[in-house]
């Protein structure tokens, strides 16, 4: 399988306060890795950090070329997508309303209708509220919606910031179900954020746990659920 991001000696921060330490990471073409750690860590700051939103530097390459110099809009163009954590949905648009704004940067047409009835087969919840107002979904819903609209500029790779975050355990369970599909029926790249380890570890095939800004370990996911540390720290046994 072709590597589609490498990362070396990726350094960021915020106002001159590192973040990060260098930190070098791959992922395959259509791959899944998770990226693990306590909060403060630096994970978040990684991701933001690939598509340009902070400053940083060491060499990020994409599909072959360098982005380290790319802005984010640049990267984007190269449909590498952003879930932030929280959501984001436009509460006041329409479900439908905020799945047009996902493909804002397309041109209108039938490729654009055809991808959301291809996200809303894979939320049927959605397509159950179209006109709904996106303020009055659940959280669960909220975040469907906010993969569902990341789909809708066909990305390569997605980035995702605590899918899980404030969900109940059933809709976790969905939520990582319908990811695992879209990666293996798309060949859509996952780096996913998350600490709920067991699940991402569950769809993952490779893991990093960061700490302080530096990654410690790294593994194949099967190998990483195994390891006595980390079953104690993120495992819960």
């Amino acid at each position: 399988m072709n590597t589609l991001l490498k990362v070396r000696g990726l350094k960021a921060g915020y106002g001159g306060a590192a973040v990060l330490k260098g930190i070098d990471l791959d992922l395959a073409e259509g791959g899944a890795a998770a990226l693990l750690g306590a909060n403060g860590a630096g994970k978040t700051t990684t991701l933001k950090a690939l598509c340009g939103i902070v400053a940083r530097a060491g060499e990020i390459v994409f599909d072959g070329a360098s982005i380290a110099q790319k802005s984010t809009t640049d990267i984007a163009r190269l449909r590498v997508v952003l879930v932030p954590e929280g959501r984001g949905t436009f509460t006041s648009f329409s479900v439908e309303d905020n799945l047009r704004l996902g493909a804002i940067t397309r041109p209108a047409g039938r490729k654009v209708a055809a991808d959301m009835d291809r996200a809303y087969r894979y939320f049927p919840v959605l397509a159950a509220r179209r006109k709904q107002q996106a303020g009055t979904l659940s959280g669960g819903e909220q975040q469907m919606l906010a993969i569902a609209r990341a789909l809708m500029l066909r990305p390569r790779l997605l980035l995702l910031d605590e899918p899980s975050f404030g969900l109940a355990p059933k809709l976790v369970a969905e939520l990582f179900a319908i990811l695992d599909r879209v990666r293996r029926e798309e060949g859509v790249a996952l780096l996913i954020v998350e600490q709920n380890a067991a699940r991402a570890l569950a769809i993952t095939e490779h893991a990093y746990l960061l700490e302080t800004g530096a990654i410690v370990k790294s593994g194949a996911s099967a190998e990483m659920r195994r390891d006595e540390s980390v079953r104690r720290s993120y495992l819960g046994h």
